[in-house]
C-alpha cells in the first residue's frame, strides 16, 4: 500500500472519530473523563511498571509489526511523568511495537535543549546495544519539541526514521503562562510562550532531508491550541478529542500505531550514517 493511500485512510479514520463524538455537551463528558485518566497515569510518576510483551507473544501475534519495524520511543510533556504515558505504551506494546520510555527529570520542567540531549545520548546507547540503525519518536506536547529538537539541531536525522508529534505546540502557547511559577526550576515554561528564543531558534533550523513528521493536534486542545501545532514542512492532522485525550484514548492510539506502520516514503534516508 502506497504512503498516500496509507494517509487517506488513516485520515478517514479520524474522520470517522469526529462523527461518533456528537454534541459539545457529549464532548466535554469525554474531555473531562480523558483528564481524569491521564491525571490517574501521571500519579503512577516515573517509576511506573513498563508495559511489556514477551517475544514469543509478539511472534504469534495477530498484529506482529512488519519486518524492521524500529522501535518506538515515546517522550512525556511538560509537568508530566514517565507515568502519563502508561496506556498509550500500553496499546502500542499490545500490537506488537517495541516501546521505550524515559523520566526527564521527576517532572519535565526543565529546559528543552537538555531533554533533547538527554534522548540523544539514550538513542546512541541504544543503537550500540542492539545495532539498529533508526528509531520511531512519538512525543506529547513538549515532548515533541524534545523530539524537534533532537531531530533538527542534535543529529536525529540520522537515528530518526519518524517522529509524531502530539499536540505539540510548534508556534507556542500562552497557556505556559500558567507554569511560570516553575521558571525557578527550568526554562521550560519560558520555552514554550509564543515568540521565545528557543522557539524562534528551532523555528529557523530546516527539517533535515527525508525526515518523515506528522503532527497531530486536538480540535478540543486549550493548552496546546490546534493551530499551534501547525509546522511547514510536515503532515498534520486534526482529531476531535482534547489535550489529555491524545495520551489516553484508544482510538487515538489506532491512528498512532497506523501512522508508525505506514511504509518509508521515496524521499526517506534508506542508509543513515552510523555517526550523527
Amino acid at each position: 500500500m502506497g504512503v498516500a493511500r496509507w494517509w487517506a485512510e488513516l485520515r478517514a479514520r479520524a474522520e470517522r472519530m469526529g462523527r461518533e463524538i456528537s454534541g459539545g455537551v457529549s464532548a466535554g463528558v469525554a474531555d473531562s473523563g480523558h483528564a481524569a485518566v491521564y491525571l490517574r497515569q501521571l500519579l503512577r510518576g516515573n517509576r511506573a511498571k513498563r508495559a511489556i510483551r514477551s517475544l514469543d507473544q509478539r511472534a504469534v501475534s495477530a498484529d506482529a509489526p512488519p519486518p524492521g519495524q524500529p522501535p518506538v520511543l515515546i517522550i512525556h510533556g511538560y509537568l508530566a511523568t514517565r507515568g502519563s504515558l502508561h496506556l498509550l505504551e500500553q496499546h502500542l506494546t499490545n500490537r506488537g511495537l517495541i516501546v521505550m520510555t524515559y523520566p526527564l527529570g521527576r517532572i519535565h520542567v526543565g529546559d528543552i535543549r537538555d531533554s533533547a540531549g538527554l534522548i540523544a545520548r539514550k538513542v546512541e546507547s541504544i543503537v550500540a546495544q542492539t545495532g539498529i540503525a533508526r528509531v520511531d519518536i512519538v512525543g506529547h506536547s513538549m515532548g515533541g519539541l524534545v523530539g524537534l529538537d533532537y531531530l533538527k539541531r542534535l543529529g536525529g536525522r540520522h537515528r530518526v526514521r519518524r517522529l509524531i508529534l502530539l499536540g505539540t505546540p510548534a508556534q507556542g502557547t500562552w497557556s505556559a503562562l500558567l507554569g511560570l511559577v516553575t521558571a525557578p526550576l527550568g526554562l521550560a515554561s519560558l520555552q514554550l510562550l509564543p515568540g521565545s528564543p528557543f522557539l524562534r531558534e528551532l523555528g529557523e533550523r530546516r527539517l533535515p532531508p527525508g525526515a518523515d513528521v506528522v503532527s497531530i493536534g486536538a480540535v478540543r486542545d486549550w493548552l496546546a491550541p490546534l493551530a499551534s501545532t501547525a509546522l511547514d514542512g510536515v503532515r498534520h492532522m486534526a482529531l476531535p478529542t482534547g489535550h489529555s485525550g491524545l495520551l489516553v484514548d484508544a482510538e487515538v492510539a489506532e491512528v498512532v500505531v497506523g501512522i508508525l506502520r505506514e511504509p518509508d516514503s521515496p524521499t526517506q534516508v534508506d542508509a543513515p550514517s552510523t555517526t550523527p
